[in-house]
């Protein structure tokens, strides 16, 4: 039987794909019908496996439309859903509903309708959301709405609850709750724009902190919580937490880059976001918003000791990973 990997061109799916390929199964790789299989095959050059990507299988899905999803589906027992939307301008807030809830419940709807197939959904951290907590998140904390939750994170709540859903109606299936993920090979594109920023030197860094994760380590955890046919549960995927600080200064020292030097505290932040207000009056779209200056000032830490003990795994130190990921974008721009 084969294993669907729907966003087979974004981070997370890129490296499921691989890591399937690698270990033999049969792969069907989803992208949209407009998007280019280039950085997937970027990716498997990076890790010196290019000649494996003739092994997938391409078919256009659109998440919106679940019939595309169900005949993607046929002779799978298995689909990862690494697709999805990531935007935190308010501007985005009827997409991120459509694809990221509306699509996720087309891919529930459809395993359901389709029968012996298995679900690993890639949701996020932003779901594992409560503001009175002040200890480390766990995957017991569940949601408790405050108000200043990004319409990122209420989309990909959303998406969760209806895997929870699908799960009640007899789905096999079980979440991750990743972090930033980190992986060489997209430039401008989700959490690898940080690398791209850095390589030509940036002065500034916020006060908070987050949580990280490998792509790949990320891309092996779901693979093997499947395999154990570890249902039912969530699981919290990360390395460590850190400063902005310490994650900047690691990738700019690793680009010849000075360290960044000034601290983007709250009022620094808001008056930046008071500029891109006044831009987006000529037509710009803000790359600073309410939700992204809250997130660069959150302290809020995860624990990610669930997955490392129930696998008995050993994850990728996050400095480790920045420095590798930093030597593969040098010698692929050399």
């Amino acid at each position: 039987m084969k294993k669907l990997v729907l966003g087979a061109c974004g981070i997370v799916g890129s490296h499921v794909a691989l890591q399937l390929v690698k270990a033999g199964e049969q792969v069907r790789a989803a992208k949209r019908p407009a998007t280019s299989t280039e950085r997937l095959e970027r990716l498997f050059a990076i890790y010196g496996e290019r000649a494996l990507a003739a092994q997938l299988e391409w078919v256009d899905v659109e998440l919106e439309d679940p019939y595309s999803i169900e005949a993607a589906l046929d002779g799978c027992d298995a689909v990862y859903h690494c697709a999805g939307y990531v935007s935190f301008r308010s501007s985005e807030r009827e997409k991120l509903f459509r694809i990221n809830e509306g699509g996720t419940r087309h891919v529930v709807n459809a395993c359901l309708y389709k029968g012996g197939v298995v679900l690993c959904y890639v949701s996020s951290v932003a779901t594992i959301h409560n503001e009175d907590l002040r200890r480390k998140m766990t995957e017991q904390v569940f949601w408790k709405k405050s108000g200043h939750e990004s319409y990122y994170a209420i989309s990909k709540y959303n998406a969760e609850r209806e895997v929870w859903r699908g799960m009640e109606e007899g789905l096999k299936a079980v979440i991750v709750n990743p972090g930033v993920i980190l992986s060489a090979g997209f430039d401008n594109q989700s959490s690898s724009r940080m690398f791209t920023t850095c390589r030509k030197g940036n002065l500034f860094y916020p006060p908070g902190t987050t949580a990280y994760i490998y792509a790949g380590d990320l891309a092996r955890i779901m693979l093997e919580l499947t395999r154990r046919e570890l249902f039912g549960e969530r699981y919290i995927v990360i390395e460590g937490n850190y400063s902005y600080q310490a994650i900047f200064s690691r990738v700019q020292q690793n680009f010849g880059r000075r360290p960044p030097l000034i601290k983007a505290g709250k009022w620094l932040l808001r008056a930046g976001w008071l500029v891109e207000r006044a831009l987006s009056l000529f037509g710009r779209e803000p790359a600073l918003t309410r939700s992204l200056i809250r997130s660069a000032l959150n302290n809020q830490q995860f624990d990610g000791s669930k997955v490392v003990e129930t696998l008995s795994i050993q994850l990728t130190p996050v400095m480790e990973a920045l420095d590798t990921i930093c030597e593969q974008i040098t010698h692929e721009n050399a």
